[in-house]
């Protein structure tokens, strides 16, 4: 019963990680909701700021200049300035007067689960990812919004199994001898 006991509680043995930006959004719906309210033409930077889209007051709020933009929406040639939104044209017009801000969140827990030996002996890796991402682009020129877009996870639930019928052995490398030349 002694070793049963030890042996159940070699699972809590497995090692766990967690990645989580820093940001005042606590989950993916508060993040949303905040850029929600962010309408263009109308939104100032002013607004941004009160909303949470300040890069020197929020961590994790990368400020792009035009140059990124242009990377950004023409990556290649097929992608001609004609086709882009208006605000993304009149931004890429004006130069120093536009500026992005990028948010990229990621709340994502890692956990390994299942029999500590397997795991250990490399036989048998299961492991368990939750969450969420959020990911997001706000295009200001002068002072107001001309652009915004938004996208990510709002669940991330991925159960990932590796298996090697050999354990330790399958990582073995065989070492060829060298030629010997004459």
């Amino acid at each position: 019963m002694l070793i049963s006991a030890l042996l159940a509680a070699c699972g809590g043995l497995l090692p766990r990680e967690r990645q989580e930006t820093e940001s005042p959004w606590i989950s993916f719906q508060t993040a949303k909701e905040s850029f929600d309210g962010i309408t263009p033409y109308k939104t100032t930077v002013k607004d941004l700021n009160k909303l949470g889209f300040d890069p020197f007051k929020t961590p994790n709020v990368k400020i792009l200049t035009y140059l990124d933009v242009i990377r950004l929406f023409i990556p290649n040639e097929t992608i001609k300035k004609e086709d882009l939104d208006k605000g993304i044209q009149a931004c890429i017009k004006q130069r120093e007067d536009c500026r992005a801000y990028a948010v990229d969140l990621r709340n994502i827990s890692s956990r390994r689960h299942g029999s500590f030996w397997k795991d250990f002996l490399q036989f048998e890796r299961r492991t368990t990812e939750t969450g969420w991402t959020f990911n997001a682009l706000v295009v200001v020129l002068d002072d107001t919004v001309v652009y915004k877009l938004s996208g990510g996870e709002p669940i991330v639930q991925k159960e990932a199994v590796r298996k090697k019928p050999l354990g330790p052995l399958q990582d073995i490398e065989v070492i060829k001898p060298e030629p010997i030349i004459p």
